[in-house]
């Protein structure tokens, strides 16, 4: 396989720019990430479409991943539930070395082959399960094992990498490759080849939810109200969708909890 990522950088001598160049090289290198994204959709496409089908069963999103793409897997999953409302363990991020490892890192943490099964393996999966491995390379040894070991016991295995051709993705059943190329900072895969990961995983994420049901309209009607910008969002939301005003609307969601509930219980009486 080619390695891109690790492939030397467009630019030289990055010390002796500017703030500004290095700002606006930087800037120009990210302009590449989407249209990277855009080549990769029917492949999101598939992966997608199989979380969702998987999850309306009763299964569950597993990400496993290290460093930087094992990170990007936790905030995802850990955003799932206040953003539409689900269990918190319906979408599970796991990075090598564990949750330390999300603010410091864990040496060595991503070149064991067996452990992401074994921490996979304390969710008591089953067949409905979903196993997605983030790995810019394509070649964490993490990675591979746990997705090696999701297709032993049939579970369905998807990937994020931003290589083509790499082992990471021959273990993925629906494997996603997007091809950022060279970083700005050489090998520094917190940039580009982390922007096109989050951008998938946002992408992933939020349209499985939608065909899931938890998105009425465009509004996130099941979004847990856990501060005052999302209590009165919600109010807001309540409003628009019942015409109501907004004491009646603020006393209708303080009532049911959720926006779902509270425009329902409108709709239903009227």
């Amino acid at each position: 396989m080619e390695i891109t990522t690790e492939k030397d950088s467009n630019y030289n001598n990055l010390e002796k720019m500017s703030v500004r160049e290095v700002l606006e090289n930087i800037n120009r290198e990210d302009k590449s990430v989407p249209l990277a994204v855009e080549k990769a959709i029917p492949q999101i496409e598939k992966l997608a479409e199989v979380v969702a089908d998987r999850m309306k069963k009763g299964g569950r999103l597993f990400y496993i991943g290290a460093g930087t793409s094992g990170r990007l897997g936790v905030v995802d999953a850990s955003e799932c539930p206040p953003t539409f409302g689900v269990p918190f363990d319906m979408v599970v991020g796991l990075i090598a070395g564990g949750d330390t490892a999300i603010r410091k890192a864990v040496e060595f943490a991503e070149d064991d082959m067996e452990q992401a099964w074994e921490d996979l393996k304390e969710y008591g999966l089953d067949e409905h399960d979903v196993i997605v491995g983030i790995a810019a390379s394509g070649t964490t040894p993490y990675v591979i094992g746990g997705l090696r070991m999701a297709n032993e016991y049939g579970l369905a295995t998807g990937c994020i990498v931003c290589n083509t051709g790499s082992p990471v993705a021959a273990e993925a059943q629906y494997p996603v490759e997007v091809v950022v190329g060279p970083e700005f900072v050489t090998g520094s895969t917190r940039m580009k080849a982390g922007t096109a990961q989050k951008l998938v995983l946002n992408m992933l994420s939020t349209t499985v939810m939608i065909q899931l049901g938890r998105v009425r309209g465009n509004k996130m009607v099941d979004m847990q109200l856990t501060n005052h910008k999302l209590y009165h969002r919600g109010v807001r939301m309540v409003m628009s969708e019942t015409g109501a005003d907004e004491t009646t609307a603020a006393a209708l969601l303080e009532k049911h909890g959720s926006v779902r509930k509270a425009v329902a219980s409108v709709l239903v009486s009227k």
